[in-house]
């Protein structure tokens, strides 16, 4: 149990009379430790960033997936959707360090309180926005793949040669793998953000709550 809770504690007791702790104590150790908590969120989100840009550029596949890229004609939609990509992830971790720094001189209650909403809304974007990316590149991959690779269009063309339907049922079943690669996707990637994110956000919750108390008794 750390110190809020044996506060709140003392809080609970007595709401009209506060002898052993003031709103100002409540508050500046709510604020102290909402400053933390955002702080946490902007240092793991640099830290996932270069995490996954290391383990992008540290396989030896990396190499032959851009020369696939070119060679398939589709740099001209693939680059420009990671620079896109890189620019939105920098644009996310600089509003986490721009919540983080706001939070750290806010000296109003409420001001507070606005802070830690706009937080949890960013971050729950962040996390939207990178399991979209992760999804749309599936069904982009597979495009990739049916239209440009020539293995794959030997195989298309041996399947129409064996009946025209047979070529939909092929279709159908690539399309239902690639809805189930997203699902899967979805589901990994919200138990991680939960984990990493998910809790952290549970805690400005209840400082949030906390908050409240303050102002409907002030």
């Amino acid at each position: 149990m750390d110190e809020l809770e044996l506060l709140k504690k003392d809080w609970d007791k007595s709401k009209k009379n506060y002898p052993n702790l003031s709103k100002e104590e409540i508050y500046n150790l709510i604020s102290k430790r909402s400053s933390s908590i955002v702080k946490w969120i902007f240092i793991i989100s640099v830290l996932e960033f270069s995490l996954w840009t290391l383990l992008s550029f540290s396989f030896d596949g990396s190499s032959e997936a851009y020369e696939k890229i070119e060679s398939y004609g589709y740099e001209f939609i693939i680059y420009p959707l990671v620079g896109i990509s890189y620019i939105i992830l920098f644009v996310f971790m600089f509003l986490f360090y721009k919540n983080y720094k706001n939070i750290s001189v806010t000296e109003n209650t409420k001001v507070l309180m606005e802070r830690i909403l706009k937080t949890r809304k960013t971050v729950k974007y962040y996390v939207i926005y990178n399991l979209t990316f992760m999804c749309l590149g599936i069904p982009l991959a597979v495009i990739m793949e049916l239209s440009s690779n020539p293995e794959t269009q030997i195989l298309i063309s041996d399947i129409k040669s064996e009946g025209e339907n047979n070529i939909y049922i092929f279709y159908l079943i690539v399309a239902v793998l690639s809805l189930i690669a997203m699902a899967l996707i979805t589901i990994l990637f919200l138990g991680f953000y939960y984990l990493i994110y998910g809790l952290l956000l549970k805690r400005l919750k209840i400082n949030y709550k906390e908050l409240k108390k303050i102002v409907d008794v002030e």
